[in-house]
């Protein structure tokens, strides 16, 4: 079992920032990779930065260089740094831990969501 839980969502005028925590905890043996996800009401979870266990990384066409994607191996914590935030970055923010058991079987864990909201 993995528990993930967000911190940092608030709100932010355009062209601010805010930096994302996800402090995680349990069986991480399995873990292919931490990342981050977004959704709007109404609309489908997006992925915003994904970290693989490898160190590589991953970012959403939208992101432009925006933001960084990191971790904390020592403090089982995953970050978003969020700079020159826009208002269409307004959403509720996931952390996601996968696990891939074989090419055809992996796990998704969820944390609850913390809300961004980016004012112009």
């Amino acid at each position: 079992q993995v528990q993930l839980v967000e911190s940092g969502g608030g709100l932010v005028r355009a062209g601010g920032s805010l930096r994302l925590s996800c402090a995680a905890s349990g069986n991480f043996r399995r873990l292919n990779s931490m990342n981050w996800y977004r959704q709007v009401a109404g609309a489908q979870r997006e992925l915003v930065a994904a970290i693989f266990t490898s160190g590589a990384t991953h970012y959403g066409d939208f992101v432009k260089g925006r933001f960084t994607i990191s971790r904390d191996t020592a403090k089982n914590t995953l970050y978003l740094q969020m700079n020159n935030l826009e208002p269409a970055d307004t959403a509720v923010y996931y952390c996601n831990a996968e696990m891939r058991y074989s090419p055809d079987s992996y796990d998704d864990y969820w944390g609850q969501g913390t809300q961004v909201t980016v004012s112009s």
